[in-house]
């Protein structure tokens, strides 16, 4: 590998990352760069789990998703254990899946059979918190190798930074109109019941608690509306 010429492509990849505008479009850009970067990767998805459901986000092939769904089915398998970053392995290599009978006895038959040759996986984590596993497959067995390990690991690190900017970004931007709802809410009920904001913020607030919506929709309605 040109690791002169790779370094560049993922300089430009990292720019790509923090220009997107959504989790959504962080992710896809994620993947996409596997298939780009990553010698060998006909595939790519981000497993996260959560307890022992699994969710695939922006998968590039049918593969993936298969994939992990299989793997939610049996309970067992290389990415659910990548995902489970309390079993401590953070990176996974599978040079032929048809050797990995011993330790996923049920999985690795059937994602033979799904047309996987060879996978890695690899968890995506900050000093904070645990993402979930962004895992590359081949249709080949030997696809992956060494140096085919080291570029998705510099992938991942990059990716996970780029995750988790992101998702505390959109998370910001949800709170802030989250809050100018709510402000709307309160301004729209003390006009109408001559109340204070402590007391328009109380009904609003009783409301959710009574009729078990959330707040946020509580004051959606009253803006819609004019009034509960």
């Amino acid at each position: 590998m040109d690791w002169g010429r790779f370094a560049q492509q993922m300089a430009a990849m990292a720019r790509d990352l923090l220009a997107q505008d959504s989790v959504a479009g962080t992710l896809e850009r994620i993947t996409g760069s596997a298939i780009e970067l990553v010698e060998g990767c006909d595939a790519a998805g981000i497993l996260v789990l959560h307890d022992r459901q699994v969710e695939t986000l922006a998968p590039t092939s049918r593969l993936a998703v298969d994939s992990d769904r299989l793997q939610e089915h049996l309970g067992e398998g290389p990415c659910f254990d990548a995902a489970r970053s309390s079993l401590g392995e953070r990176v996974f290599r599978i040079s032929d899946l048809t050797a990995a009978r011993q330790r996923w006895p049920a999985y690795a038959p059937q994602a033979h059979k799904l047309g996987i040759g060879s996978m890695m996986g690899f968890l995506l984590y900050t000093d904070d918190e645990d993402l979930g596993a962004l895992n590359l497959y081949s249709r080949e067995p030997g696809a992956f190798t060494a140096t085919s390990e080291t570029a998705g690991l510099l992938l991942a690190s990059h990716a996970a930074v780029a995750f988790s900017a992101a998702r505390t970004h959109a998370q910001m931007e949800d709170a802030v109109a989250t809050r100018h709802t709510i402000g709307e809410a309160m301004g729209i009920l003390m006009g109408a019941r001559h109340l204070t904001e402590d007391q328009a913020f109380d009904v609003l607030r009783r409301y959710s608690q009574e009729q078990n919506v959330k707040l946020r929709e509580v004051a959606r309605r009253v803006c819609e509306q004019g009034a509960l």
